[in-house]
């Protein structure tokens, strides 16, 4: 055989190598776990309804890096899958309440320990966040999820309270902000269970306020106008966006400042 030939030969014996190869690992995610584009981990077969199994093995796959088999925390960063640092808060006995908190807003699963939980595209399908959720509470005795009774709340009492305790951080119009140390999300597009969670939660620096600071009655006001906030009442003139006094504060610095130059040009040109 001659140089060239045996060249040929060893190129169609790798192609074909790297083709079996393929197909065996092919056959092999198809009866274990196949991982999604997103990194999500999932079985390849899943059922059509929420599962306290189908939500251990999402847990194990997903979740059990930083918070432990068991949900019992890992508090020293270790490598975990995908050789990817993990470390995390124990989640026994923290209920159902937080599981569908973190993962119906996307705050979770985090790229990194060290980043903060923000709203990013949720990475589960209704099923398996319904799935997850309950393994979670299985995990210790904990407070369920909440749905408010938002009818019962009082628009005027709820911006009262919001005023008082919310808008130093996410600003009276629920816009979002920055404070020391972490963004400030904006309240629109999230429903009544999510922000009624988010108050119970207090999720990374923002402060829990339990049932004996704010009741359920009080919340329900919360509640009822966050949702507000998505269609608000601007009744004239310039919105800025609703973002709250203080741009509006500088944007009428700004609009005197300007008028008192004018002013004062003008008063020149008389006296000349």
């Amino acid at each position: 055989m001659t140089a060239p030939s045996r060249q040929t030969a060893c190129s169609w014996l790798a192609r074909a190598a790297a083709v079996l190869t393929l197909v065996g690992l092919a056959g092999g995610v198809t009866t274990a776990l196949a991982a999604s584009q997103n990194g999500i981990v999932r079985p390849s077969s899943e059922p059509s309804t929420p599962s306290l199994e189908l939500g251990r093995q999402l847990f194990s796959a997903n979740c059990a890096s930083c918070h432990g088999i068991a949900g019992e925390g890992i508090s020293r960063p270790r490598i975990g899958a995908g050789v990817v640092p993990g470390a995390g808060p124990p989640l026994q006995g923290v209920g159902a309440l937080a599981a569908d908190f973190y993962l119906r807003t996307g705050f979770m699963p985090l790229a990194g320990i060290h980043d903060e939980p923000a709203n990013h595209p949720v990475q589960f399908t209704p099923t398996e966040i319904a799935s997850m959720t309950a393994f979670v509470a299985s995990l210790g005795k904990g407070p369920g999820i909440l749905h408010p009774e938002v009818r019962r709340g009082n628009v005027s009492r709820g911006f009262q309270l919001f005023t008082e305790d919310c808008a130093g951080c996410h600003q009276s119009l629920g816009r979002g902000g920055y404070v020391t140390g972490a963004r400030v999300p904006p309240l629109q597009g999230i429903d009544a269970s999510e922000i009624a969670e988010a108050v119970r939660i207090g999720p990374y620096l923002m402060p829990r306020f339990p049932a004996s600071q704010i009741s359920e009655s009080q919340l329900a006001s919360i509640v009822r106008y966050v949702l507000t906030t998505n269609k608000p009442d601007n009744r004239g003139g310039w919105s800025i966006g609703n973002l709250g006094p203080i741009p509006e504060g500088m944007v009428a610095w700004l609009a005197a400042l300007l008028l008192g130059v004018s002013c004062l040009a003008v008063s020149r040109r008389l006296r000349s």
